[in-house]
């Protein structure tokens, strides 16, 4: 049935829950899994910021990033379920999840159906939503 399960994770509780029912049905199929966490890139909105500013940023996206993904590839370990991860720095996550699923010949996408804030999602658009809407390949939403 799937021999690549794609599971997009930003840490978050709904997330790790998402990503435990897709590893649950890696191993169910005999599937592996590669997980991936985007990072949407460093932006300067005001000329005072500090000169590290930048610096730190990426270095706390970089823990963010090791901490959402070693949760998956702990939980995969535990299952017995072959994991390789992905940390992408991308404009539009939507996009880099649907690239990264293409390009490491997934065939089904596992995500949670929001992130990090409910509210967030309500004013810059799900990425979930755009997913959903332009992925060709099939996507597991978990609620």
């Amino acid at each position: 049935m799937y021999k690549n399960v794609l599971i997009a994770t930003d840490g978050s509780p709904l997330a790790t829950h998402a990503a435990k029912q897709g590893i649950a049905l890696a191993k169910a199929v005999g599937a592996k899994v590669t997980a991936v966490n985007v990072t949407e890139p460093f932006h300067w909105f005001a000329p005072n910021l500090p000169a590290d500013a930048q610096p730190a940023y990426v270095q706390g996206m970089q823990q963010v990033a090791a901490r959402a993904l070693g949760i998956v590839a702990d939980a995969a370990k535990a299952a017995g379920v072959s994991c390789e991860m992905a940390h992408i720095e991308a404009e539009h996550p939507y996009e880099a999840i649907i690239e990264t699923a293409i390009s490491k010949h997934c065939d089904l996408i596992v995500m949670a159906s929001h992130g990090r804030s409910a509210a967030s999602a309500v004013l810059l658009g799900s990425e979930t939503m755009k997913v959903l809407t332009h992925s060709k390949i099939p996507v597991l939403v978990y609620r």
